[in-house]
């Protein structure tokens, strides 16, 4: 069985194995192939049966060009760059990996918010600089300091890492307003379900952990965020393209939104002409949420095990039948 994995370095850069991979055919490994629509990755499929990918994107013509195709394993949870209804139709399983990083995403949603309140980073970079010890107080502040306990905050999308982040805000005694498709006795003991305007107009601190859809994609947009408190915060690192950022970048220049806090933007990279680089009170970070190495191993043994068990005829995490 051909194994190609076309993009495996932001899994992998060197500090884990592709051995649970490689024990299952004739492994191929490239670090990076075109996060765009390229030739590249028709000739790095070539004669393979399997693909591995993260963000490489997988289209209907890629599919046509590389007819020896029969699975696609995703190294994430996610799978929008690959076109999942066409697979179906030219019976090609795509996979991917569910739940691996329930409390990395909650751990790094919470620091968002944290570092928007307390400004850690900034006033560490302010020491180092010297200007502690030029200081004639003995303490100073470079922005205002924010209380989170007390506050309210709204959680747009409560499933699995919706849930997590509720939890840990309500052990810093936050209240958790939610908003999702479906609600469960698990995410009631958490949080007070509400409809969405009620959600953006109440909260605080917004959250954004639901997925990508056409109903979701710039779901946070100007008319939503005039509806929002005046000093709200918000905190992304769900999809880049839940959020209109244009309109994001006007609310905090005008102090409507006081902070926005995202791991993820709507082009990945990140482009120069993107309006959030030069808006003021916005903390950026590359998409980063997911990759502490004990995920990254999860990720490895899960995708090992879909691969493996696609081989033996009983496919598991299949998203497009």
């Amino acid at each position: 069985m051909k194994i190609v994995v076309l993009d495996g370095y932001t899994e992998n850069p060197g500090d884990i194995s592709w051995s649970p991979l490689a024990a299952l055919g004739d492994l191929t490994v490239y670090d990076r192939t075109s996060y765009d629509e390229s030739p590249r990755i028709r000739e790095r499929i070539g004669d393979a049966e399997i693909i591995v990918i993260n963000k490489t994107p997988i289209s209907p013509a890629t599919m046509d060009a590389c007819p020896n195709l029969r699975a696609v394993a995703v190294l994430a949870t996610g799978y929008n760059t690959v076109d999942a209804a066409y697979a179906r139709k030219k019976n090609i399983d795509v996979m991917n990996v569910p739940g691996y990083g329930t409390d990395n995403a909650a751990q790094y949603a919470v620091a968002l918010l944290l570092e928007a309140c307390s400004h850690v980073g900034l006033h560490d970079r302010s020491v180092h600089a010297g200007e502690w010890t030029e200081s004639a107080d003995f303490c100073y502040w470079k922005r205002p300091l924010i209380e989170v306990s007390g506050k309210t905050a709204g959680i747009i999308g409560f499933g699995r890492i919706g849930m997590a982040v509720a939890r840990v805000l309500r052990a810093m005694n936050v209240r958790v307003l939610a908003y999702s498709r479906s609600e469960r006795a698990e995410g009631r003991a958490l949080a007070d379900y509400v409809p969405l305007d009620e959600l953006i107009g109440s909260s605080d601190f917004i959250f954004l952990h639901c997925p990508l859809t056409p109903e979701t994609e710039g779901l946070i947009n100007a008319a939503r965020i005039s509806q929002m408190k005046d000093g709200v915060i918000i905190v992304n690192n769900g999809r880049g393209q839940l959020i209109v950022e244009q309109d994001l970048a006007a609310a905090l220049r005008s102090g409507k939104v006081a902070w926005a806090a995202v791991d993820v933007v709507s082009a990945e990279p990140i482009t120069a002409d993107n309006p959030l680089l030069n808006a003021p009170h916005c903390i950026i970070n590359p998409h980063i949420a997911w990759a502490t190495k004990e995920a990254r191993e999860r990720i490895m043994q899960i995708t090992a095990d879909n691969v493996r068990s696609f081989i033996e005829g009983h496919p598991q995490n299949v998203v497009n039948r």
